[in-house]
């Protein structure tokens, strides 16, 4: 009877572990939203790091976290490093990109608790109606063990809640 049951938890870790393996090798969260404000009013809550604290969802998860700012100000090639503590872990993040009032491009690595190296994408849409749908993504390569994670929770489901608080701030900020 033991060795039926040990026989069967191998099998079912060994299917868990080669199920992992089938997953896609790269991921991709997005979540958008409409908001009554044209793109450049929005475009700089994203472009200059000094301003994310009004929106970011992570933001006020450690007052005591460290914020390193660096580059220029806003734009291509700022910088903004952060460490606290374990709901927001380490990182640092870089403009690659930056096209006023229409799309921002973020190189994203993080350090701790996991490491991993994504980017982060901002698009602007200007709307008929003079706002403008706002579009906040993340994709990058998805390791082994992302996949493995993947099996149990799902990558959307993690970060796509962050995404859609962060978006409910960003739009309550621009409309004011």
């Amino acid at each position: 009877m033991f060795k039926t049951i040990a026989i069967v938890i191998v099998v079912l870790i060994a299917g868990v572990l080669v199920f992992a393996a089938t997953r896609p090798d790269a991921f991709r969260v997005e979540r958008s939203v409409s908001i009554k404000a044209p793109p450049e009013k929005i475009y700089p809550y994203f472009d200059d790091f000094n301003r994310w604290a009004v929106w970011s969802p992570w933001e006020k998860l450690d007052p005591a976290m460290k914020r390193t700012f660096g580059g220029p100000p806003s734009g291509k090639g700022a910088t903004y490093a952060w460490e606290g503590n374990s709901k927001v872990g380490a990182g640092r993040m870089e403009i690659l990109e930056s096209t006023p009032s229409n799309k921002l491009l973020i190189k994203l690595d993080f350090l701790k608790p996991f490491e991993g190296h994504n980017t982060a994408e901002y698009t602007l849409v200007p709307a008929a109606d003079g706002g403008t749908q706002v579009t906040w993504a993340m994709y990058g390569p998805a390791p082994y063990i992302s996949k493995l994670m993947g099996v149990f929770v799902s990558m959307d489901s993690m970060i796509g809640k962050d995404f859609e608080a962060g978006l409910a701030n960003l739009k309550a900020a621009a409309e004011k």
